[in-house]
Formats: structure tokens, sequence, C-alpha cells
């Protein structure tokens, strides 16, 4: 339900930078330690959008996987577990692998290097519309 403030966050930034000019695209880097649903996002985006100057635009995500690096032995991994085989097939204890944010050659709690951001990275808008003559 997070995806609803996201969405008006990213709302807000771009029409404050949009001068008033209706926006046709709106380009948002998301981290994947953010945990944002990219179809919740969307759905919410459209549904905040309503009745502004971002009604009808495109809402378009660059997933940014996340990396992280030890502050000792200077080992960068991303947290995310690699995919099991077996298409969805849980490891024989029955729980699904969990992220390790600990370096996996000394188990010191890693540094972020990406994977946080939740960006509005740029934004396209209508030329024609608002434009003084």
């Amino acid at each position: 339900m997070h995806e609803l403030a996201i969405s008006q966050a990213i709302i807000d930034t771009a029409l404050r930078h949009a001068d008033g000019r209706r926006l046709t695209s709106v380009h948002v880097r998301v981290g994947s330690l953010r945990q944002v649903v990219p179809d919740s996002l969307a759905f919410y985006f459209e549904i905040v959008a309503r009745d502004t100057a971002c009604e009808g635009a495109r809402l378009d995500l660059e997933p940014v996987a996340a990396l992280l690096r030890c502050p000792d032995c200077g080992d960068e991994w991303d947290p995310a577990p690699p995919p099991l085989a077996g298409h969805g097939a849980l490891p024989a204890a029955g729980l699904p692998p969990v992220p390790s944010f600990r370096c996996p050659r000394c188990a010191t709690p890693g540094k972020i290097l990406r994977g946080d951001e939740l960006e509005v990275e740029w934004i396209e808008v209508d030329e024609a519309v608002g434009a003084s003559p």
C-alpha cells in the first residue's frame, strides 16, 4: 500500500518541475531494496494523476539491482539470493532463501552502493500545451 504514497510523491515532484506544462512521461529509477511492486505503483500513479497535468502520462520504471560492499575486505555482492532450480522450488528446509546483507567472505555487514534509489530521473512535457505565444 506504500505505493500510493510513493505515487503521490512522484507526481508532486514531476509537477513541480513541469512548470505548468502537461506531462507525457515520467521516468523513475527504483532500487530493488525499496520493495516497490511495479504494477501497484503504476496503478496508483494513474489514480493519483487524475485531474492533474500528469493525467495520461506514461510511468517508466527503471529497476536498479542492489549492490553491497564490505567495508573490511572490499568484497561486493548482490544481497538477493540466486534463483533456485526447479521453478520456485524451496530448499530442503522448506523456507525461501534469505537475502544476505553480510559479506559472503568475512560476514561483516555490508554498505549499500546501489539499490535503495527512488528517483524521478527525468520527465517529458508537451511543449505545445501551456506554451506562451
